[in-house]
């Protein structure tokens, strides 16, 4: 039998292969015995962010070697949070892995996309939290999905910290048009009153905040809000990815 030929490199066509043994998770190029779940082109693609980035709202600059510092505008409007942690920018391969994982049930991908998760808030080095609250979807957006993806993030980093996952404590109440449907200018009035914080489950508890995803951050704010009306005493926000900017294609925060 002639030998088969080569897959050609390509992330779309490496995502719908990444069940197959010995392929990198996203491009699908054969890799060599005892290497990771990435080639090396995938895996410095998908490398951390570890500077040239604000730790309040995430906002990057072109020098990715400068030391994490606060942005004016976090200076002068703080968010209502403690600190923002995310592993990378929104592009690229982590773009094409969450999109594939969000919106068409890849759900292979998520064990890597925990580990990157897990990463990030290892990278933040932020005081380990009592609990961990993922946002939550609308139940028809979660009957319609089958899964919430930020719920899934969540369940490496309890394991790994001892944490709980308190998926009740944060209800999505009303729903909502998608947030990547809206202009930048209307996802927080989009979003506004959409979540109840329950104060029996959050009284008191400093929480991690999870999603995958941060855009303009209006999603994530209105949780937050909610998580200290019902009485968090901190809360920090941990995403897989940050956008470069608002009128970038993020799915969701």
């Amino acid at each position: 039998m002639a030998p088969q030929p080569e897959p050609k490199r390509g992330r779309a066509q490496g995502i719908g292969v990444w069940l197959a043994s010995g392929r990198c998770r996203v491009c699908g190029l054969a890799l060599g015995p005892g290497s990771g779940p990435l080639c090396p082109a995938c895996a410095q693609d998908l490398a951390p962010r570890l500077g040239g980035f604000c730790p309040g709202c995430g906002a990057m600059c072109a020098d990715a070697t400068q030391p994490p510092t606060l942005c004016g505008d976090c200076r002068l409007n703080p968010r209502p949070w403690a600190g923002l942690m995310f592993h990378s920018a929104y592009s690229g391969a982590m773009r094409e892995l969450i999109l594939a994982y969000k919106f068409k049930a890849r759900l292979g991908l998520g064990g890597l996309l925990q580990k990157f998760a897990l990463a990030a808030l290892k990278k933040g080095g932020a005081k380990t939290p009592e609990a961990i609250v993922p946002v939550p979807l609308h139940r028809s957006r979660l009957a319609w999905r089958g899964y919430n993806q930020s719920l899934e993030l969540c369940r490496l980093m309890a394991r790994r910290t001892g944490r709980p996952i308190l998926n009740r404590a944060l209800e999505r109440i009303r729903s909502t048009p998608p947030q990547i449907s809206l202009p930048a200018n209307e996802r927080r009035r989009n979003i506004h009153g959409a979540f109840l914080a329950r104060p029996e489950i959050i009284q008191g508890r400093s929480v991690l905040l999870v999603d995958d995803v941060m855009t303009t951050g209006a999603t994530l704010e209105e949780c937050a809000r909610s998580l200290k009306k019902a009485g968090a005493a901190r809360i920090t926000v941990l995403v897989l990815a940050r956008t470069a900017g608002p009128d970038q294609d993020g799915p969701g925060a």
